[in-house]
């Protein structure tokens, strides 16, 4: 037992005797740096901070620092990124971004109605609206007047029966923007008692811009009872302005 006792204190003389000279090295590094005239052979360390101001992590306080520097500004830089990315889907799926109509002509008396003719160019006017999302379309005056900058998609369908073959079938309609012909459906003969045709065109619009049908003068449509002459346009996807 005296011998165990023994050991056990000689060690612990020992590992004290360590500390006092580690500790001993250490502080004769430190004033050996502090009284160092030149500049200090430390590599990538700070030895200013290591030795000349406290002991323990400030030596990587400066990679530390930069390295939050850097993080927040990335979280910055994600958090702008994610603002616009919710604006612009504000844009695609807001209100304004639904825009879509339908309109039919009024029916017509079979042989005894015609639209037209008229001496000079008519605006065609769908006066049954089917939908109209977005109130874009003007039923009295059968004028579609963009609500945003976008892209758009117009389709309309042209149907004429004068009653008999041998009558003429004349007529010719126009699809407009801001008064400037885009496409259009025409027929002039004797052969047919009735036809019809349709078109879709893709238009990019701004805010304002203003699309409807066309009856060319002199031309007319008959016989339409079942609400054969449509048109329709939509917002495809919205631009800026």
């Amino acid at each position: 037992m005296r011998t165990a006792v023994t050991v056990l204190c000689l060690l612990g003389m020992l590992f004290v005797k360590q500390d006092a000279e580690a500790g001993t090295a250490f502080d004769l590094m430190r004033e050996t740096a502090v009284s160092w005239t030149g500049e200090l052979p430390c590599g990538n360390w700070d030895c200013e901070c290591a030795f000349k101001r406290q002991r323990g992590c400030c030596c990587v306080a400066g990679s530390v620092f930069q390295l939050e520097e850097d993080m927040f500004g990335r979280m910055v830089g994600l958090w702008q990124g994610l603002s616009t990315l919710n604006s612009k889907l504000g844009e695609l799926t807001g209100p304004d971004s639904k825009v879509a109509f339908t309109a039919v002509m009024s029916p017509m008396s079979m042989g005894s109605q015609c639209f037209g003719p008229f001496t000079s160019h008519v605006p065609i006017s769908y006066t049954n609206v089917q939908l109209n999302q977005g109130f874009g379309y003007n039923p009295a005056l059968g004028i579609f007047t963009a609500p945003r900058t976008g892209v758009y998609s117009f389709s309309y369908s042209v149907y004429s029966n004068v009653g008999s073959s041998g009558e003429r079938l004349y007529h010719m309609v126009q699809l407009m923007r801001d008064g400037v012909e885009v496409a259009s459906t025409w027929e002039d003969n004797r052969e047919d008692s009735e036809d019809s045709g349709s078109q879709t065109v893709v238009l990019q619009l701004r805010r304002g811009c203003q699309v409807y049908m066309q009856l060319f003068s002199g031309r007319m449509l008959c016989g339409d009872t079942e609400g054969h002459n449509r048109f329709s346009g939509y917002l495809l996807y919205p631009l800026s302005d």
